[in-house]
């Protein structure tokens, strides 16, 4: 596989999130190698389980985004110690109905940021969870807990830290890895 299909998926709807520019950053990390999609998120319903028969237009677009995505990266906030409810909520659509999972089987990576000191270890850790339960093979090393300010990366996804490019450089290469890995 030579160029990957990489769906971002970010777990904050807010235009100035620094999940947002974290996952900008991750990008611009793997332009070169990989196709990057975006998931959006806003425009999902709720779930619920008597339009399963008969998804909107939306939630069909979403489920055939993941299904064509070849990786997944989920760049994600903390919220009250866990997922936020719209990250949860696109899971959950992804995941249904029982037995169409469109998550099965796909490589994924976690990672988020925070301008607190433990990131977002917590919501990555019922992240995590979840998706291993939905069958997507996760990077399990490095973990990505970044403690996030102004200065570390711009607004359009430029890391002004060098060894903090050279980590997140290796979060991404590992996503690659395990992406074009054959699948058992």
């Amino acid at each position: 596989m030579s160029n990957p299909n990489i769906l971002i998926i970010v777990g904050s709807l807010r235009s100035a999130s620094i999940n947002r520019r974290l996952a900008k950053a991750l990008a611009v990390l793997v332009a070169d190698r990989a196709t990057i999609t975006w998931a959006d998120l806003a425009t999902l319903p709720h779930y619920n389980q008597d339009q399963d028969a008969s998804p909107t237009a939306t939630v069909s677009a979403f489920r055939e985004q993941v299904r064509q995505a070849d990786g997944l990266l989920f760049v994600s906030p903390e919220y009250n110690r866990s997922i936020p409810g719209v990250l949860k909520n696109a899971i959950d659509i992804g995941s249904r109905p029982y037995g169409q999972s469109v998550w099965a089987g796909k490589a994924g990576a976690i990672c988020g940021a925070s301008p607190g000191a433990t990131g977002t270890a917590m919501a990555q850790q019922h992240l995590r969870n979840v998706l291993n339960h939905l069958d997507v093979d996760l990077v399990r090393q490095p973990e990505v807990f970044l403690k996030l300010d102004d200065a570390l990366i711009t607004d359009d996804g430029q890391i002004t830290n060098p060894s903090t490019e050279k980590f997140l450089g290796g979060f991404v290469d590992k996503l690659l890895t395990l992406v074009q890995r054959p699948q058992a």
